[in-house]
């Protein structure tokens, strides 16, 4: 580690720490932020139900971004490619969502 880096502490919750499935995410955006609405897809519910809603500047979302591909690099590297697999459902906003919020 550079000598100008801060180690960061973070303190995690029991309830958080357990963490909340998600098998679909919903991302839209307005000119100053990025919304990214976690929701999970089971058969037999009449529609996904969201349960985390994540709201980020434009600068953080792109540092996620760039974080997400280098970990499935190294994921990659480690264990073998992820297959998507053939789409098993249309989702609204093409999947993962791509539309701009009004």
């Amino acid at each position: 580690m550079e000598n100008n880096e801060k180690k960061l502490s973070f303190e995690l919750k029991q309830d958080v720490a357990k963490g909340t499935y998600s098998n679909l995410v919903i991302i839209t955006h307005s000119h100053s932020e990025f919304i990214l609405d976690f929701a999970t897809m089971l058969p037999g519910l009449p529609k996904p139900e969201v349960s985390n809603r994540i709201i980020m500047s434009p600068e953080h979302a792109k540092r996620l971004l760039l974080a997400l591909k280098d970990n499935i690099e190294k994921y990659e590297n480690q264990n073998g490619t992820i297959s998507l697999g053939e789409p098993k459902a249309t989702f609204p906003m093409g999947g993962f969502g791509n539309g701009a919020k009004s």
